[in-house]
């Protein structure tokens, strides 16, 4: 649970970290300064008030006892030989006890009163339970000064001394006024950090902000350069730091250099790389727009040798099916590596607005005549079974996209193609068109198969050229290798998105293309044009990943359109 909310908690700015880490560090030297000056504060004005008791004390033990007869008047300077006679009689603080210590317990005792006049009576003596406290406190006259506590009049410094009567005599002073004075210091200083802390902050925070500045310029460079398409086609790695931020006798500058001989480096390598797909591709548009006519020649010359005057032996026979049958997987193979290269060079398609449902129908038929048993390569005989069941999902609605009518039945061509290549006899192939919706502004296609699946090591590579399988999905009826290539080629240059989840008795190709028009509340409503771009196809929304749901077992039907008003069971729409 800790560990969960460390990785939740937001991580703080380098900004922040500073402004706290200053702020922290003159809180510390503000505490230390004013603890020091607290309690030198208070060591001084502790010394001043013993300094006093002790002057009191002296007074009362050099007093000449029996000096005078009776009591002083009040207000006098007593002589009548009484150590105590001394409290009450002007110097002192208000509140100033004295007490006389026989045996362990308080005789007599003294305190002066607060806000008594010098011809009133100035003395009081000291409740019982003062007199307990200072009883409690068990002092003896060793000229130490110690701290007591009096119920009702608070703390005291107080010393006990022997007078030269022979008794021992206690004098306190009241320490009111300096635990005040600390008090009123201690809140001073408080409020003077707490003060100068926010101060502290607000300044530096714009400090750091300042200083920050060119960290924040090379930080959005880096994000600029980040947000560049350098995976393909050709890139103009211009961005670079600016020569203020790239100053090497700075830290910033270190970094903002160092970045920009990256990015040096970075475009230099991707010049290289553009040229080299450049001459690849080149070579490979080249090398199968040459390869077309000897091919065409080798299948020309055949057929010629088969329709010959002389009848051929069965070895010839065989030998002439095998060269037209390798001759045209051959040109198959050339057409698919020159239309991957002329996608890959960015030649222009010709986009109209298209209907996917006429194309799937069609698409769909064809595939189930070609599909027929018992083989793809003998003609299929009348009332022959297809070795596959085939349905179909349309909407209700027409599902249009701005496309090239011709390479999305190519599309359609290779995804059922590859679903009746790679899946054993029985299984059922359902091809699916969802339209566009205001939540979804985008046309899906979907081929789903309920075979063996792909296996998980083949299927992040599935849709690169020449990828092969394991004998579940291997190359079979002439497969190139090249079929999902041209999918996914297909796919990207009308701005959409090819996507494949499989799991044994479950694949779904799902091709997401942007959608010409979105029908708000059914057909009746009539569509919304979806405005695409000046240039260029439109770019198809990011679809949510496809999810797993299963897919119960679909019965054989015969090819027609069933509308599907909604996602048909085992179908995955996006989330």
């Amino acid at each position: 649970m800790a560990g969960t909310q460390a990785r939740g908690r937001r991580p703080w700015t380098l900004r922040t970290r500073l402004v706290v880490y200053a702020v922290t560090l003159i809180a510390v030297v503000a505490t230390v300064i004013g603890s020091v000056t607290t309690i030198a504060f208070q060591s001084y004005m502790y010394g001043k008030l013993d300094s006093q008791l002790h002057d009191i004390v002296v007074r009362t033990q050099v007093h000449p006892p029996g000096s005078g007869s009776g009591k002083p008047a009040p207000g006098g300077t007593g002589n009548s030989g009484d150590p105590l006679d001394l409290i009450g009689t002007g110097g002192q603080p208000f509140k100033t006890f004295g007490a006389v210590f026989v045996d362990g317990s308080v005789t007599e005792s003294k305190v002066m009163k607060a806000g008594s006049s010098p011809a009133q009576d100035r003395t009081v003596p000291l409740t019982d339970a003062q007199r307990s406290a200072l009883e409690a406190a068990a002092l003896s006259p060793d000229g130490e000064v110690r701290g007591v506590d009096l119920p009702g009049l608070g703390g005291y410094r107080v010393e006990a001394v022997r007078a030269s009567s022979g008794t021992t005599v206690l004098v306190g002073i009241p320490t009111d006024e300096v635990n005040r004075a600390l008090t009123t210091l201690v809140l001073v200083e408080v409020c003077v950090t707490g003060a100068g802390l926010i101060a502290a902050g607000i300044a530096g925070a714009a400090m750091v902000g300042v200083a920050l500045r060119p960290l924040r310029r090379v930080a959005a460079t880096a994000t600029r350069v980040s947000q560049l398409p350098l995976h393909s086609g050709e890139v103009a790695l211009l961005e670079r730091v600016p020569d203020a931020e790239a100053d090497p006798r700075t830290e910033v500058g270190q970094v903002g250099a160092a970045l920009n001989r990256m990015l040096g480096h970075v475009g230099s390598a991707l010049d290289v790389r553009q040229k080299s797909e450049t001459r690849v591709r080149q070579f490979v548009a080249d090398a199968s727009h040459e390869l077309r006519t000897p091919l065409a020649s080798i299948c020309g010359y055949a057929e010629l040798t088969r329709r010959g005057r002389e009848d051929p032996g069965p070895d010839t026979r065989h030998a002439l099916g095998r060269i037209e049958s390798e001759a045209e997987r051959m040109t198959g193979m050339v057409e698919d590596l020159l239309l991957l290269a002329r996608l890959d060079a960015g030649r222009p398609l010709s986009y109209e607005s298209t209907d996917l449902s006429p194309l799937v129908v069609d698409a769909v038929s064809d595939a189930r005549v070609a599909g027929r048993a018992p083989s793809v390569r003998e003609p299929a005989s009348e009332g022959a079974e297809p070795a596959h069941r085939w349905r179909l999902e349309l909407p209700e609605v027409p599902a249009t996209v701005r496309a090239d009518p011709a390479r999305i039945q190519q599309v359609l061509v290779n995804l059922l193609a590859n679903a009746r290549a790679h899946t054993p006899p029985g299984t059922t192939v359902t091809a699916r068109v969802r339209a566009a919706r205001a939540a979804r502004p985008w046309v899906t296609l979907e081929v789903q198969d309920d075979g063996p699946g792909i296996p998980g090591g083949l299927l992040p590579h599935v849709f690169e050229r020449f990828a092969r399988g394991d004998a579940s999905r291997s190359r079979q009826a002439g497969s190139t290798g090249l079929g999902l290539a041209i999918v996914r080629a297909v796919a990207a240059a009308h701005g959409g998105r090819v996507e494949v989840r499989s799991v044994p008795g479950d694949t779904v190709f799902a091709v997401h293309l942007p959608a010409d028009a979105v029908y708000e509340g059914g057909p009746a409503a009539g569509p919304v044009r979806v405005p695409a771009p000046a240039a260029g196809p439109a770019r198809c929304p990011r679809p949510p990943p496809m999810t797993h749901t299963p897919s119960p077992a679909a019965a054989p039907s015969p090819v027609a359109p069933t509308p599907a008003a909604g996602p048909a069971p085992g179908t995955l729409p996006p989330r």
